[in-house]
């Protein structure tokens, strides 16, 4: 009976995502166990109190486009046109073009990128972003990049990946 409801509503969450979430009805038919435990990640990943929505979902989108998940990332670009990001900032963060992002958001990129690729210039990259945003900011970006870490892993390790490479990435206006 759980089963069959949370089933019906992953179809929603489906929808409202625009992206397959058949690795986690995979789950679910195996472990309900399991599945309610890695759903306690999804907080986290939505975790979001000071930052500008076009900070945190820069951070998003860059972080699962580093990832290698096309589906991650389009569910990214989804929300973030849903939160009223620009198709300008989305389009330069796909095309991976910070010089054309504002100041504050070309930041943000590079500092994500330098987190997550784990180069020497999250450091340099890391007091700019705490000055503009404050610590909490820094939390909050910190917990954006780590949780879109988490699902292309879990999505690859279970085999329902879809690769960036050649995945054609729907943006608004396109």
């Amino acid at each position: 009976m759980i089963r069959r409801i949370v089933l019906r509503k992953l179809d929603s969450v489906e929808a409202q995502l625009g992206e397959s979430v058949d690795y986690l009805r995979f789950v679910v038919r195996t472990s309900l166990r399991a599945f309610f435990k890695f759903a306690k990640i999804l907080p986290l990943a939505q975790y979001r109190r000071v930052l500008p929505k076009d900070a945190y979902h820069v951070a998003v989108i860059a972080s699962s486009l580093d990832a290698d998940c096309g589906a991650c990332a389009q569910i990214g670009i989804n929300a973030a046109s849903s939160a009223g990001v620009s198709s300008e900032v989305i389009r330069a963060v796909i095309e991976q073009r910070p010089d054309d992002l504002p100041a504050d958001l070309a930041d943000v990129y590079r500092f994500t990128l330098a987190v997550v690729r784990s180069t020497e210039e999250h450091d340099r990259l890391r007091e700019p972003i705490r000055t503009r945003y404050g610590d909490e900011g820094l939390i909050e970006l910190a917990f954006a990049m780590a949780a879109c870490r988490v699902f292309p892993v879990t999505k690859r390790a279970l085999g329902y990946a879809t690769s960036c490479r050649g995945f054609r990435f729907r943006t608004p206006g396109s």
